[in-house]
């Protein structure tokens, strides 16, 4: 069974390895990082962990045998909150491993970083981010707009028991 690992710098290179060759997958349903971001992944790895060193985000990978599966982030932790954001490679879709994951950092956002509530938003054009959203809790609050795409801004109250 995958691991839901805190993220550290001996993941860099298979979370390196997992952005490559995901590259267009993503870019399917959310934008591209650009060509700067691998470029410069060394630098900007280094920068997510003395970013989470300070407790205003939690970096998750999602592993198997050495291999990263997903991304799991909980950003602008603030006053209890923290908005998510994830990312599952083409390989694993489709299998549960998102809902998994998200399911198992919404459990560490409560039980180990105290938060009560997280924020998450996901385009209309993108059915099964919306689904992992609906399976996980959370509720629809608004609509956004996520470069240029129409979209929906959700929620989940961390304060109900498991």
């Amino acid at each position: 069974m995958p691991e839901l690992e805190r993220l550290t710098a001996e993941h860099a290179d298979p979370l390196l390895a997992f952005e490559r060759d995901n590259r267009a997958w993503f870019a399917a349903s959310v934008p591209d990082r650009g060509d700067d971001y691998f470029a410069t992944f060394v630098d900007r790895h280094a920068a997510l962990l003395a970013e989470q060193a300070t407790g205003r985000c939690h970096f998750h990978v999602l592993v198997d045998q050495g291999e990263v599966l997903g991304r799991f982030n909980l950003v602008d932790v603030a006053d209890g909150e923290a908005e998510l954001g994830y990312r599952v490679a083409q390989r694993a879709a489709g299998r549960g491993v998102a809902t998994d994951g998200v399911r198992r950092v919404a459990a560490l956002a409560r039980q180990a970083y105290g938060l009560c509530r997280l924020t998450a938003v996901a385009t209309l054009d993108n059915p099964a981010s919306l689904a992992v959203l609906r399976h996980t809790g959370f509720t629809p609050t608004g609509e956004v707009s996520i470069d240029g795409r129409p979209g929906l801004r959700h929620v989940l109250s961390l304060l109900a028991e498991d």
